[in-house]
């Protein structure tokens, strides 16, 4: 069975999730590998609709593991919530979730750090969820950070606490001018919340060894989207993880050779949240159908996503940086009762004319779009389960953006629920 990594290939909140979710029945093990509870993936199950923020999509299934990855920045508190509000849906929250003993926690002076911190930077704000997830990245690059290891050993947690409370609480009164945290008032808490959370934390990258020798197939579930990645995204306007491939590697503890296809999530149309540049944002009437269409607000926050025209010079980018082998298409249906839709296939940067995505944000905030119309289909898509179901305007559609990617389009999302989907190319052919 192959090992399978999903990722976002434009701003994020492309519906992975619904994805992983479906994807996870011919899996074994699914992984979440960087970033944070900033992320939210929303999954429609029957009559029920679930939100995660940091336990991958397949806990919803009973008989698979799910791992939180090294490569996750760990809010104790949020992780304890979620597990909870599963558990009181009657999903079963035990043996089947583990955590690596090397993920960075979050604490409670990086979440007031974090939202000080984009107080200060007035009109380049990042547009954080001011949830802490930067804060913890910063610590564990300064070496610096707390990982769930350490809550098995309270003398070298609490050495460890002092010391940066000591850093923190000098940021937060001077700088911020705002209060610091007491030592243990802080120790007490996070300990208590250690103790649910120890029972699941272990050597995750050896357990993922020892699955894939067994020959169980591994699905690497990524947060966020390739645009957002602190080192190929539209920077400084990023996460502070690697929301690319590569993540998932460094992430989980597993070498490359391991990978046998790379999947590249991409909305039929173009959302982003938060700031930073977005060359096809629509901001009239077309932007705001789009949104109300799709319902686009944020899964963690409810804000609502900026709308544009689907963008092939960003997608296409991500395919490279990803190499990717195949795109899954989502949310064609919001796009049915249009009567024409554009493509952006190139930018126009002052006297230039670019088909390649910019790596410098100044150039990405200065694009123009440049457009090919396509006519609509103004047909219904939605539960869709074949290719032959399609408008014949609606398959030109996705064959433009196949041309426009250089990849195939290998399922399509035509709605929510998991059996609104279209197969063109199973990616567990063993299982077809």
């Amino acid at each position: 069975m192959p090992n399978i990594i999903i990722l976002g290939t434009q701003w994020g909140d492309e519906g992975k999730g619904k994805i992983v979710d479906l994807l996870t029945e011919n899996a074994d093990c699914i992984i979440r590998y960087q970033g944070g509870h900033n992320a939210g993936h929303t999954l429609v199950v029957g009559q029920e609709k679930f939100v995660l923020h940091l336990i991958p999509a397949g806990i919803l299934h009973p008989d698979k593991t799910c791992v939180i990855g090294n490569g996750i920045a760990l809010d104790p508190q949020a992780l304890m919530e979620e597990i909870d509000n599963l558990e009181k849906r009657g999903i079963e929250v035990g043996q089947n979730l583990k955590i690596s003993e090397a993920c960075h926690l979050i604490l409670p002076y990086h979440r007031a750090i974090d939202k000080e911190s984009e107080e200060l930077k007035g009109t380049r704000r990042i547009g954080t969820t001011g949830r802490g997830i930067g804060p913890a990245y910063v610590d564990k690059m300064a070496r610096i950070g707390i990982r769930t290891g350490d809550l098995a050993h309270p003398k070298i947690f609490r050495e460890k606490l002092s010391k940066n409370l000591q850093e923190m609480n000098y940021l937060m009164e001077k700088l911020f001018k705002s209060h610091g945290f007491d030592l243990e008032t802080l120790y007490r808490e996070v300990m208590t919340l250690g103790e649910r959370i120890l029972p699941f934390v272990t050597d995750t990258s050896q357990f993922l060894w020892e699955q894939n020798r067994k020959g169980s197939s591994l699905l690497f579930e990524g947060a966020q989207g390739t645009l957002l990645d602190i080192d190929h995204g539209t920077y400084p306007f990023v996460t502070s993880s690697n929301a690319t491939a590569g993540g998932a590697l460094t992430g989980s503890g597993v070498g490359p050779t391991l990978i046998d296809q790379v999947l590249g999530v991409t909305k039929a149309y173009t959302t982003r949240v938060g700031s930073g540049p977005l060359p096809t944002e629509l901001t009239g009437s077309e932007g705001e159908y789009l949104r109300e269409k799709g319902q686009e607000y944020g899964a963690t926050t409810g804000r609502p996503r900026r709308c544009g025209w689907f963008d092939a010079v960003c997608v296409r980018y991500s395919a490279r940086i990803n190499g990717l082998s195949g795109l899954i298409l989502t949310k064609i249906d919001v796009l049915d009762k249009l009567d024409s839709i554009r493509i952006c296939t190139g930018y126009r940067i002052g006297s230039r004319t670019v088909e390649e995505f910019p790596r410098h944000v100044e150039d990405v905030e200065a694009a123009q779009p440049i457009y090919e119309d396509v006519p609509g289909w103004q047909q219904p898509t939605r539960g869709a389960k074949r290719w032959e179901d399609l408008p014949k305007e609606a398959q030109a559609y996705v064959q433009k953006i196949e041309e426009y990617a250089g990849v195939p389009v290998i399922m399509i999302s035509t709605g929510s629920e998991r059996s609104e989907t279209i197969t063109i190319q199973n990616p567990f052919p063993a299982s077809a």
